[in-house]
């Protein structure tokens, strides 16, 4: 148990060694690390009630200056203090709704890919009329069936994005499930679920942690494009997309309505990308020296 306990760390060390000397994955990283901390103090940085909510038509259109950094909207609020609290929600509903999507779609497909024949068929056929609709779209049908409130963006998204890890972790079970560790799993009496779950997934890990960094990326993505149609988070609440969308019809005037929350979005997507890329060449067996 020990010798286990210490090759897997060995590898964790190899596998970080690995991503440091990545610059871009690193250059990721620290973004991510910044915008999780502002989304962990966004109440110590702003004030919810008076900077987020809080109207102040005095104040309506400014552009940034010492006082407000990023302006104000067209109502006085501090867009500054919006983003900042909006990081927290584009963070909870893209980690949620993929934890959603990796149980769903990852327990689906570990089953698929150990029984094989008749269950692997029913399952990913399902996966595929799933998959048959654009995510989005599939998102957005879910959303307007539910009603449109936070609860609801995560799970829609969870489910438009199971298929893709259903193919994922379908694919590296069938990779593994035929090693020696399996047969002498199966040679102790170990249950199916006990090689499943305990032999099988941990040895697939690779490609589920990338898949599950750039599926953060979608879902962030998903969830402004939800707001922006006024499908998700819903105002006075501070998003990404939302605040896009009430932005858009001052472009001419207040461009800052629009630019910051723009920016913060591609950003962080941008980041995600970084890291995940960084991830999958870390994680890659076949670049170890």
């Amino acid at each position: 148990m020990e010798n286990k306990r210490a090759k897997k760390r060995s590898m964790a060390v190899e596998v970080w060694q690995r991503l440091v000397k990545n610059k871009m994955a690193m250059l990721g990283l620290a973004i991510l690390v910044l915008l999780a901390l502002c989304a962990i103090f966004a109440d110590v940085i702003a004030d919810y009630e008076t900077k987020v909510v809080a109207q102040n038509i005095a104040n309506r259109l400014k552009g940034p200056s010492a006082e407000h950094w990023f302006g104000t909207d067209e109502f006085g609020r501090d867009i500054f203090a919006r983003m900042v609290h909006g990081s927290r929600v584009s963070l909870v509903v893209g980690l949620i709704s993929v934890s959603v999507s990796l149980v769903a779609g990852g327990t689906l497909g570990a089953f698929a890919g150990f029984y094989g024949g008749g269950v692997d068929n029913v399952i990913m056929r399902v996966m595929d009329i799933f998959l048959a609709v654009p995510s989005i779209l599939l998102a957005i049908t879910i959303v307007a069936a539910l009603g449109p409130n936070l609860v609801n963006v995560m799970l829609a998204i969870g489910i438009s994005g199971t298929p893709g890890f259903a193919r994922i972790v379908r694919a590296a079970v069938m990779s593994v499930k035929d090693q020696e560790f399996v047969e002498a799993s199966r040679a102790i009496g170990a249950s199916n679920a006990t090689i499943i779950f305990r032999e099988i997934i941990p040895n697939c890990l690779a490609p589920i942690i990338v898949q599950s960094t750039l599926s953060v990326a979608s879902a962030i993505l998903s969830t402004a494009s939800l707001s922006f149609i006024g499908l998700g988070v819903q105002p006075p609440d501070p998003e990404w997309g939302a605040m896009l969308s009430s932005g858009r019809n001052f472009l001419r005037d207040a461009v800052h309505l629009t630019l910051f929350p723009g920016l913060a979005i591609v950003v962080t997507i941008l980041a995600l990308n970084l890291l995940g890329d960084g991830l999958r060449d870390a994680l890659d067996p076949r670049l170890k020296q």
